[in-house]
């Protein structure tokens, strides 16, 4: 079977540096690092009392890992917005108003693009919810660096969005020719 279908003459995988993420239906500004999405399905081994020997293993429970987004501070508080929502200072001194749980879960979506800026593959992540909030890094005179700020998501879980298709890519013609 063909690695792409709608362009049998790719060969190269798609790159990890275009991308986009999407809450709340608008795209998230600034993101410059997405960690992996991974999952794990813990093994139960067990055996049959009369086979010594022989060790079997069956299907536990699947967790899904945290995905930490990463951006260089700006003025935009979506970050901060959504990790308040989970423990606001300014409200913490009165009970019951410190966490919002109506809405601090959120279903975002990540989106991977090809070379010529085509939307390829989405990824839906379910019921997130922000359990680290960096809001400055550690600041040092000395460096030469940008300030990243990050939020780490929990997730009950992802899966591809179908309904992104392979995109027939563009073909480049040189208008001087």
């Amino acid at each position: 079977m063909a690695e792409f279908t709608t362009n049998a003459y790719r060969q190269d995988p798609y790159k990890n540096f275009k991308f986009r993420v999407k809450w709340d239906g608008n795209y998230v500004a600034g993101v410059s690092d997405v960690s992996q999405l991974k999952r794990t399905t813990q093994v139960v081994k067990h055996r049959e009392g009369g086979d010594p020997s022989t060790v079997r293993k069956s299907i536990g429970q699947t967790d899904w890992e945290a995905v930490t987004l990463k951006r260089g501070v700006t003025h935009d508080v979506e970050f901060e917005k959504w990790a308040n929502k989970v423990w606001d200072y300014a409200n913490s001194s009165a009970l019951g108003k410190e966490v919002s749980l109506k809405d601090f879960r959120k279903d975002i979506t990540i989106e991977l693009y090809n070379e010529a800026g085509q939307l390829v593959i989405a990824y839906i992540l379910h019921r997130c919810w922000p359990s680290e909030f960096v809001a400055l890094p550690e600041l040092d005179a000395n460096a030469n660096a940008v300030a990243i700020q990050s939020l780490v998501l929990q997730t009950e879980g992802w899966e591809r969005d179908q309904s992104v298709k392979e995109p027939t890519e563009p073909k480049f013609d040189d208008p001087s020719s």
